[in-house]
């Protein structure tokens, strides 16, 4: 039988009262992708930089092809052919192609030609059947085009074991399908592929077997032909999927809240028009590129529009800065938590208080700390966050609980009308449910939501109505009694007749 490249035994790791993991094992084959899951916070980070020489366990053993080995940096992972890719590739821009695949190549020690440096670099993509200018500047890159880039990195550095964490996050179905490609060729040649990714049917696609992991501790390893959603689903987060809500008809809404006619930023999107009423769920549906982002931050005040106009519960209004759409009962929760949303080395407590500290204000200008507190307690019960303080570094969280977290700030501030931009990216399915909850209680409460989101099926089970954009154009809006993932993807993807079922 063939031995494992890489085994884990026994790994525990803690950080201070925290037990990250706990007795946890993992054998991975050469040749095999072998797909990890498990919710946010389940250990899946701290397994990541235990394999890659960031941490180092507290107890447990490491082998490689049969040694044990101990990885006290990442340069050791490298040397024992351990390496990771992860969501926001690492390329340094004002180098080309092939400089980046050598950058971490000691053996490269010897004075090379450039044309010897372009033939090694081309002959390492080559078998990942991808065609890439290795002179080109990696400024200019796509972000597939940049993850290829460090996957021939890694290649040059004889990897056996390629770490790919979440590499689908931010990438159209045509870069998802072109990876997964990547991936085949890479197990081709021999490589473990250890690859970690929230998309259950990226799992099916391209594992040949699937390990859960949940509460730092190993649940299940199965060959992927003995797997199931559901029992995925169940291993991940302990509950059977059947209490994952999904909705199948639009719910009654009220009175017009939003207006938006012909609205317009020139060179960006254009002639928007829709409207939005109480309780409502609109969802933004598109392709990569649609500019539905560009819409929400100027119904936000980021990005003034230069045409068209917005009415707000009958009044006509001129957006210009985000203070203006908050005092107007507006709120954005931006896709982007760590950029964007979060200050991320502020405790929980000051995260939620944020947007909302002219209510906290004692008379001399000071925070009374005690109500800030409260109002942080308050949300932490009410939204299930996760954490054994309020004072704790909201970076130090998971993903889920970052995003309630974002949304306690902006709940807080009693928003009429609340963007969610693309709610659910990066987390797990069991916080994914709970945010899909708290958007219905939200629309059930009479507060109109908008909706970004790239999932389908998220946007299906969601919507009361479909806004279809493509390239910056309004395409059409559905109702969710006649919208089916065909029809949005023939309005994104810009067809004007349906074509028959195959």
């Amino acid at each position: 039988m063939t031995q494992p490249v890489l085994e884990l035994k026994g790994l525990s790791k803690s950080f201070a009262a925290t037990q990250a993991l706990k007795d946890m094992s993992l054998a991975v084959m050469p040749g095999e992708v072998h797909a990890i899951v498990g919710e946010n916070g389940a250990g899946k980070s701290t397994l990541i930089k235990i394999m890659t020489g960031v941490h180092q366990p507290d107890t447990g053993t490491i082998t490689v092809d049969g040694q044990p080995v101990t990885l006290r940096s990442t340069q050791a992972a490298q040397d024992a052919g351990i390496a990771a890719i992860y969501q926001e590739p690492m390329v340094f821009p004002d180098l080309n192609v092939a400089e980046n695949i050598f950058i971490s190549n000691r053996a490269k020690g010897r004075i090379m030609r450039w044309s010897e440096i372009y033939a090694e670099a081309e002959a390492l993509i080559a078998p990942l059947g991808v065609k890439l200018d290795v002179s080109r500047a990696a400024s200019g890159l796509t972000l597939a085009e940049q993850q290829t880039v460090e996957i021939a990195r890694a290649l040059s550095l004889k990897v056996k074991v390629l770490i790919m964490d979440e590499p689908t996050a931010s990438l159209s179905a045509h870069e998802v399908a072109r990876l997964l490609d990547i991936a085949r060729a890479l197990k081709a040649q021999g490589v473990a592929v250890i690859y970690i990714s929230h998309r259950l049917d990226e799992i099916f696609r391209i594992a040949d077997r699937v390990t859960v992991i949940r509460d730092g501790q190993h649940i299940s390893t199965k060959p992927i032909a003995e797997v199931t959603e559901d029992g995925l689903v169940k291993d991940m987060v302990g509950r059977a999927l059947e209490s994952f809500a999904v909705k199948n008809a639009a719910t009654p809404h009220g009175e017009t809240l939003l207006s938006v006619n012909n609205l317009t930023c020139t060179g960006i999107f254009q002639g928007i028009t829709f409207d939005l009423h109480k309780g409502e769920v609109l969802c933004l549906a598109g392709l990569v590129g649609a500019r539905r982002t560009d819409v929400a931050l100027s119904l936000f005040g980021i990005a003034q529009a230069t045409d068209g106009t917005i009415t707000l519960a009958g009044q006509q209004v001129r957006i210009t800065t985000p203070q203006q759409a908050m005092d107007l009962g507006i709120a954005y929760v931006s896709e982007d938590r760590r950029k964007l949303g979060l200050a991320m080395p502020l405790p929980i407590f000051a995260n939620i208080s944020l947007a909302s500290l002219k209510k906290l204000l004692k008379p001399l200008g000071l925070i009374d700390r005690t109500a800030e507190a409260a109002m942080a307690e308050t949300y932490r019960a009410g939204l299930a966050i996760k954490t054994p303080d309020i004072r704790l570094e909201v970076g130090k969280l998971s993903g889920g609980n970052q995003q309630k977290v974002m949304l306690a700030k902006w709940l807080e501030t009693k928003p009429r009308v609340l963007i969610f931009d693309e709610p659910t990216r990066g987390i797990d399915v069991g916080a994914k449910a709970e945010v899909h909850a708290i958007i219905r209680q939200l629309a059930a409460e009479g507060v109109a939501i908008l909706v970004i989101s790239s999932d389908l099926p998220e946007v299906l089970a969601l919507a009361d109505r479909i806004l279809v954009m493509r390239e910056g154009r309004q395409s059409g809006i559905l109702p969710i009694e006649e919208a089916t993932q065909e029809r949005v993807i023939a309005l994104a993807a810009g067809q004007t007749t349906e074509r028959p079922a195959a």
